[in-house]
């Protein structure tokens, strides 16, 4: 996945209005074996999602003006948990298990889809109570940094992706301390609903590792 600090000019943000309605439109758009493993390779989510990520706000998409494909942002909130005792070790979400028994590797900073008009301290407070079931974070002061990267999302092949990610660090009190490189804990996803056509996560898995084993986003 590529980064980049401005983002490609694209046209408004379309709408659709039903599941149906925005497959139809995808389909023509997008490789054909990307689209049809949609919902059906393992840690992929469905059209349906798709659908219900713009219905929120969550998600839009747009065609570019330079090459007229499909393209999905996403403002993501992103955060880097440090360890209460050892300051130089972030809390990693390692994988996650979705509601298809599937599970998905992640090896990333607990990172949260922003919803419309939402702040960044209102989508880290959300992101804090609906994966972790804690209440509040404490935000470093000053340690905010906004960062675009671009690629194909995971979650649906072959459409190509741009994360403009919010990234902060935090301290949230109460996390089991694990020691080890291989300990984790896993918590349950209280937040995520996938409708009735849906894939969602159910469960995540949590582990502590040394800041230069920090993937990032993608």
């Amino acid at each position: 996945m590529s980064s980049s600090s401005s983002s490609s000019k694209t046209t408004p943000s379309l709408a659709f209005s039903t599941p149906v309605s925005l497959s139809d439109w995808l389909k023509p758009r997008l490789p054909t074996d990307s689209f049809s493993s949609w919902g059906v390779k393992p840690g992929t989510k469905t059209v349906s999602n798709l659908w219900l990520e713009i219905s929120a706000g969550e998600t839009s998409l747009n065609l570019s003006d330079l090459h007229h494909r499909p393209i999905r942002t996403v403002h993501v909130a992103s955060v880097k948990i440090r360890h209460p005792k050892s300051p130089s070790r972030l809390l990693l979400e390692s994988r996650q298990l979705l509601s298809d028994g599937t599970v998905r590797p992640r090896h990333r900073p607990l990172s949260e889809k922003m919803k419309p008009g939402e702040t960044v301290a209102e989508a880290v407070d959300r992101a804090i109570k609906e994966e972790l079931g804690f209440h509040s974070a404490e935000i470093v002061e000053g340690s905010y940094v906004m960062k675009v990267e671009e690629g194909d999302s995971v979650s649906y092949p072959g459409l190509p992706a741009r994360y403009v990610l919010h990234m902060v660090d935090a301290l949230v009190d109460g996390l089991p301390e694990l020691e080890g490189e291989e300990e984790e804990f896993s918590t349950e996803e209280v937040g995520e609903c996938g409708g009735v056509d849906g894939v969602f996560v159910k469960r995540h898995y949590w582990k502590w590792v040394d800041q230069g084993d920090n993937c990032g986003s993608s």
